[in-house]
Order: C-alpha cells, then structure tokens, then sequence
C-alpha cells in the first residue's frame, strides 16, 4: 500500500474568495499527485513529502514559499521542518530569501549535525548549500498586510482573529516499505512580529514522526506549540488509528480553544484528518485513489 496525505492549511473560510478555494483545492490535489509519484516510482515516504511541500511552496495561494504571508514590517520569514519516523529531523526558522525553505531544511537534516537553524544563520547556510537569492514577496499578500494594517485585523486583537488566515502546508506518506515521513512549511500568521517562530519549525509542535505514525499540524502555532499536538497525536496512535487519534487531539485542542488542523498517517497506513477551524484545503491519495475536500 502507498499513501500520501497533503493540507494547504486552515482557518477562516472568509479569507478566500471562492475562485481562491477553488485554486487551493487543485493546488493540494496537485501536491498530492506529485509526491505519490515519487511513491509509485519505488521513492521513499520523505522524498514523497519533501516534494509534496516543494509544490505547495510554488503556489501563491499558499502561505508558504512564495506567497508566504509578511511580518507587521512587509518583509517574508518562512518555516518548515521535516521528519522520519526513525527519528531524523530538520528545520529552519525565520528564514527569508530562498524560494523552498523545506529544501533547506532538508539539508539541515542530512548536512549537519543540528536540528534548527534560524535567521540570518540559516540564510547564510542556505547560500553555502547553494540556494540561491529569492524574493517570495507578492502583491497579493502586500495587499492583505495592508488592509490588516488599515482595519487591525491582527491576532494581538482576539475580538478581530476570527478574520485571520493560518497557512501551514503539510504532507505525510507512507512508503512501500512501511514508513513514514512529514514534512512542513509555512509564512506565519500575516502582521506577527519580526523573529516571530511558529510551530512549523518546532519538533512535536508542527510536526513529530515516530514509530507509531506521523502527523502535521497547521493553524495558530503559539497554541500548537503549547501543546504539543503533533506529538500527542502521534502518541496517541500508540493504541488508537490515525483518524481516532487525530479527533481525539482535536477534542483536547478545542478546550483552550486553538484554531487548527492535523493530517497523519499510522504507522499501518491509515489515514486521518481533521480541523477545528471553519477550512482547511486537503487531499490524499491511497493505492491510486485521489479524494480531497
């Protein structure tokens, strides 16, 4: 059995028109279709995710890579992490200027003997792996910064967060050989602070793989860091399938009231998703069968 589960993050349903919902959805589709052909071809399951979150860091309408979502300040700082089930994992934090950031992070995994790199650190590391300058910047986030900056839609305001976007994009595999992998990246919420990390680059925030499973999570990274929900949920697969872990997660998640979204996968190939937010764009594909929402 192959399978791939992919999400272009979630939140508020008000913060796409429905052209752009319809963009998002064949964008998930189509980073679902890209990483089970690294599947279908013999690739491993973090191959499989890596290019899955490559394709969604291409697409504008995602808040990650470009069209990642800009600081109070106008400028993108980007996170992303990936990690396997044998316990490999790499990340980078407030990252600017590169076009994939889960291609760096990727490499802080494989090419050094850290978990985290961030900021200026992790761009000059980025030009010494050879990736080059980038500018993620679109007009199309310009604006949204600037009508956040006009009406105060920012989440420092909590009566004014239910206007907010949340951007992570995610996948998780398994591969034929009966493993898993995820992989993560992500703009931030759009106004936060200059240096601000959220959970995406986080081990067991945003993303956490082990024995059990593997899972991803996308909404407010401080609440998801709190928690820790992608590793309680992958705990949780100890004894539970991925659907009923991940509702499970979601029910302890909407008692402090944190706006999210998990996708995973258990370590026996079932596949689970949920949300406690109004949207979230997903797909998966399980043995050639595509369904997304």
């Amino acid at each position: 059995m192959l399978a791939i589960i992919v999400n272009g993050g979630a939140g508020s349903s008000k913060a796409l028109t429905p052209e752009e919902q319809e963009i998002a959805r064949k964008g998930v589709k189509k980073a679902a279709e890209a990483g089970y052909l690294v599947l279908g071809k013999g690739g491993k399951a973090i191959d499989a995710v890596v290019e899955a979150v490559r394709v969604m860091e291409d697409e504008p309408i995602f808040n990650a890579g470009t069209g990642s979502a800009l600081t109070i300040n106008g400028e993108v700082e980007m996170d992303a992490s990936l990690m396997t089930m044998d316990g490999h994992f790499g990340a980078v934090g407030a990252i600017k200027d590169v076009k994939n950031p889960i291609l760096v992070a990727r490499k802080v995994m494989e090419e050094t003997d850290h978990l985290l790199l961030v900021g200026e650190g992790a761009i000059k590391f980025a030009r010494h792996m050879g990736f080059v300058k980038h500018n993620p910047i679109t007009k199309r986030q310009q604006e949204k910064l600037a009508k956040l900056k006009e009406k105060g839609e920012s989440h420092y305001f909590p009566k004014l967060k239910k206007y907010l976007k949340y951007g992570t994009v995610g996948a998780v595999a398994f591969d034929k050989n009966q493993t898993v992998a995820v992989a993560n990246s992500s703009g931030g919420i759009r106004g936060k602070l200059p240096g601000r990390v959220g959970d995406s680059a986080i081990l067991g925030a945003g993303t956490f793989a082990s024995l059990f499973g593997a899972v991803t999570a996308t909404g407010h990274g401080e609440w998801i860091m709190k928690l820790l929900l992608s590793k309680i949920t992958v705990d949780l697969m100890k004894t539970y399938n991925a659907q009923t872990a991940i509702e499970l997660a979601l029910k302890e998640a909407k008692k402090y009231g944190c706006l999210c979204g998990i996708i995973g996968i258990d370590v026996k190939g079932n596949i689970g998703f949920g949300k406690t937010t109004e949207y979230m764009a997903w797909a998966y594909l399980r043995d050639g069968a595509l369904i997304s929402f």
